[in-house]
Order: C-alpha cells, then structure tokens, then sequence
C-alpha cells in the first residue's frame, strides 16, 4: 500500500544517476541508476559518452519488468567514462541534442505546468519538437529546447528557470563533463558523491554507500555545477530561498538517504516518537503499515511505551514492487494483495498502525476492515504528515486529476458545497473545521481513532526552518509560480 518500492501509487516522482571517472563509468551507473528505482515506475533510461564512440543510449519501459533486467543484459553497449540514468515517471528520456553549445544529453525530474504554453512559444519560434510520446509533448525535450536558446548552458538552463511553472531539476552530461543543475527552489534534491577519481550526482544518497562514493554536499537550490573526474566548479552560486519538498522525508525518500543533510528515516521515527509522547490513547501494540509506515511506528512504540509488533507484512518475493495497472480498481488489487495482515498478533488487540498519509482513504479502509476481521478489538490510525489538502502543482506528487481525489477535500466539500474555497481553515492544527474534518475522515474509514502529526511537529521533526520547507500540500503555502524572478 505505501512504500519506499513506490508501493503507493498515488505518488510518482522520479530519480536520476551520473557520474564521471577516470575509468568505465558503466557499472557505477547501472547499479547507481538501480538504487533510484523506487522513485518511479514507467521508464528508464541510461546513456554514456566516448570521445571515439559518441552517445549511446537505451530507453525501457517498466510498466512490466525491473530496471535491473531491463538493461543488465544491454550494459556491454555503454561505453564511456561518464553517463547519466533516470528513471521517469512521465516522458522516455534521456533526450540526445546536437546543437550550437555542442553534443550532449540531458535527464530530467521535473513537473511543467505551463508545457503547452512554452511549447508553442517555440513552436512561434520555428522550433519542433521530435520526441512525441502518445502525442503528447516530451518536456525533457523541452527543457533542451529552451537550453539550446541559451549562448551558454548556464544562460539555457537559467532560461528553464524563467519559463517553467512548477520545478524542474536536470543533469547534463556534454563532452566537458556532467553538468548538474538543481531546481530553482529546491524542490528536488541534487546529492554529490565523491571517490577516488570520479563524482557523482543523484536524486538519491542511498546510491552512494555500496559504490563506494562518500557524499560532498547538496547542491543548492538554483545553483549549477559542472563535475569532472578531479573536482567541481560552481558555474552559478545558489540562491538564498529554497522550498524542499517535505513529502521526501515523509513518503518518497529512502530510508537511508539524505537530504539538506537530513536523515529520511530519523525524521520517520522523530515524528513518531512526538506523536507516541502526545498521545493519550489506551492500546496493546503498535504496527506500521510497510514500507514508509514502519520507522514511524517504531518511533511511536518508543515515544508511547507499547510494543512494536509486525502484524502487517508486505510479501517481496512476486510484489517487490508496483506495476501501476491503468486502472485504478486494479491499482488497488494490486496494492491490497501485497500486503499480509498477521492474525496472530492483531487478534483480540487494541492496535494502532501508523501509515505515512491519507490520500484516497480507499486502500487504508479495505486495511482497517481486514483488521477488525482479523479479531482486533479496537483499531487505531496515526498518521507522520498533516491531512493533505491541496494538491501539489511543483513536483509529480500525485496521479490524481483533481483536488476532490483527495478524501479531505471531499469531505470538505460535503460539509461546506461545491463554490466552497477558504480551505485554509481546515489546515490550522485543532482548529473546529480541522478537528471535524478529522473526525469525519476516521469515521468513513471504519477506524476507532484517527490522529494527523501536525505539521508543526513535521517542521520540527525534519529540523529545517519552515520557510526552506515547501508544506503546500498542507497548507496551501509556497510560491505560486516556482520559478526564477524575470
């Protein structure tokens, strides 16, 4: 149902992998583009550079199969002492452009809101696009379109900036080394890893530890570096706002993995823990729904003094991971069937299950019903982020066409009519309108008690200030057009 195997397929997001290196980038790229993996579950795609050989490439789907035997049998291909993976949850890439800043290839994780607008900007402008996928526009192909209008590819990539509502964050990878550019905001993280005679660049720090690369720092929020074998040059300083999605720590990110220099699964249990202190709720054990639920559940068992039971499991051996049926009644087959309650441990148990967020609600009341079915006696939920109550129009947060997929917003517009639009009431922590809402979620998902961390323990819990927080989802902050001032 949730999980860091991108088991929740509400969310999708996608990762990236370079590196450069004295020696065949090949291995490093293959296994470090793997460990992206849970960040996306439609495409993948990796490309290197040889002086001598050029550009080689290969583009996968993952609609059906793993990234690993998708292109394990392909890696004698790559050639090359650097290269860029991705694994995409929107358009084919990486995207190959000969143009007049050179040859070079680019990947990215971005969401453009304003694609059509752009796109006929360039089209005014005479430009085509090539790289149409069931008709619709490939944005990566449209970042390199706009890159190209640049004399330079900082003056490109800057002009990404100005162009794109909502975020975009990229690598490209030239004949002069990988160059790694991190969204305006930040939204996205860009991670650098270094060893002896190679970097690296990653959506995820997890990728680095087995590969023996040690992590250097983040890159900023709108800042651009150019990474060669022996070191980094900064081609533009960062700028001082950032708004680093906070869902990182709460869904997306993998357990080991670093951000801002923040662990992701510390912050589980912290929010956890906090929430365990402060609750006042009578119950036998605690259980966390696999995968991104558990760490909370672990911090809640400590911060509650109840015992840490494993009475729900997720079975790997044939449900490693999600394939993302078209359909969303098989989304949820598929979600259900992975997941294997314990009837042993939940029997005749007040329990309390922690679970990373309510989006729908429709997985986690068919996981309440087989609670009670099982023989609990009382079933809890709590849950490690605020109720999401606006959609996300910076990153590819959600599969959902609109606001009303989210349950709070139905039942907000249950309460208060369809022209209803002064949400911002229902996002104050123990507010009337918060505390109803929350009521009413419970009650529709069949569960004893439902409790929300508030977002001020969030806050706390990740250890950065608010404002370099984006808490949209939340709370409907955040700035609205997440691009560079023109």
């Amino acid at each position: 149902m949730r999980g860091i195997f991108n088991t929740h397929t509400d969310f999708a997001m996608g990762g990236f992998f370079g590196t450069i290196s004295v020696k065949s980038c090949v291995n490093d790229l293959f296994y470090g583009t793997d460990y992206n993996s849970h960040l996306g579950t439609k495409r993948a795609g990796m490309v290197t550079f040889d002086p001598e050989k050029g550009f080689s490439r290969k583009i996968h789907s993952l609609e059906r199969d793993y990234f690993r035997s998708k292109f394990e049998d392909e890696l004698d291909k790559f050639v090359g002492c650097q290269g860029l993976g991705v694994i995409s949850d929107t358009d084919p890439q990486p995207i190959i452009v000969n143009s007049h800043l050179g040859r070079y290839a680019v990947v990215t994780v971005a969401k453009i809101n304003n694609i059509r607008d752009i796109a006929a900007e360039l089209l005014a402008e005479k430009m085509h696009f090539s790289e149409m996928s069931a008709n619709n526009i490939n944005q990566t192909e449209l970042v390199a379109l706009l890159i190209n209008m640049g004399k330079s590819f900082v003056e490109g990539i800057n002009l990404v900036y100005e162009k794109v509502e909502g975020s975009c964050s990229m690598l490209v990878l030239t004949e002069d080394g990988i160059i790694a550019a991190r969204d305006y905001m930040g939204r996205t993280p860009i991670v650098i890893g270094q060893k002896d005679g190679a970097f690296a660049a990653t959506s995820e720090s997890t990728s680095f530890p087995n590969l023996d690369f040690k992590v250097v720092r983040d890159v900023g929020a709108g800042e651009i570096v150019r990474l060669r074998p022996h070191g980094i040059e900064v081609l533009q300083e960062p700028q001082k706002d950032m708004q680093i999605c906070s869902f990182l720590w709460v869904y997306y990110g993998f357990p080991a993995s670093n951000y801002e220099g923040v662990n992701t699964e510390k912050v589980r249990e912290e929010c956890g823990r906090m929430l365990g202190e402060a609750d006042k709720t009578e119950a036998d054990i605690v259980c966390g729904i696999p995968d991104s639920g558990v760490g909370m559940a672990l911090g809640y068992a400590k911060g509650h003094k109840i015992p840490y039971q494993s009475a729900v499991l997720k079975y790997t051996p044939t449900w490693p991971r999600s394939f993302t049926p078209g359909k969303q009644v098989r989304r949820e087959l598929v979600a259900k069937m992975k997941l294997i309650p314990n009837e042993t441990l939940l029997k005749d148990n007040r329990v309390v299950f922690c679970d990373d967020s309510i989006v729908r609600g429709t997985q986690l009341r068919d996981n309440v019903r087989t609670f009670f079915d099982c023989g609990a006696r009382e079933v809890h939920a709590r849950i490690s982020c605020p109720p999401l109550v606006y959609g996300c129009p910076f990153i590819g947060f959600s599969a959902s066409r609109t606001d009303l997929e989210l349950i709070s917003r139905r039942i907000i517009r249950d309460f208060e009519g369809e022209e209803f639009t002064d949400f911002a009431r229902y996002t104050v922590t123990d507010s009337p309108e918060y505390k109803r809402m929350v009521e009413e979620i419970g009650r529709r998902l069949g569960l004893t008690s439902l409790s929300f961390n508030p977002l001020e323990a969030l806050v706390k819990s990740i250890g950065l200030p608010k404002h370099r927080l984006c808490t949209h989802c939340f709370d409907g902050t955040g700035c609205g057009r997440c691009k560079k001032k023109e």
